[in-house]
């Protein structure tokens, strides 16, 4: 992942977009290697489920990649 200070085009892009597709529950992304999205407030099953349809439609291509993960991790 690019360290917290470097400016992320990609994830602002990705963060802007997300509302409009119908993914409301996400306040910031960070794009690398893997997507960090962040939840203001408590993460629930519906929003796990809105972060794996997201990562399976929007933030992969499904003709060359694989969503491997979709977890909570604390800060």
């Amino acid at each position: 992942m690019p360290k917290p200070e470097i400016l992320d085009p990609q994830g602002k892009a990705i963060v802007g977009a997300l509302p409009r597709l119908g993914f409301t529950a996400f306040s910031q992304v960070r794009q690398g290697k893997r997507f960090e999205l962040t939840v203001e407030g408590e993460v629930t099953e519906e929003i796990l489920a809105q972060a794996r349809t997201a990562a399976e439609t929007l933030l992969s291509n499904p003709v060359i990649e694989d969503v491997v993960n979709v977890e909570v991790v604390a800060d």
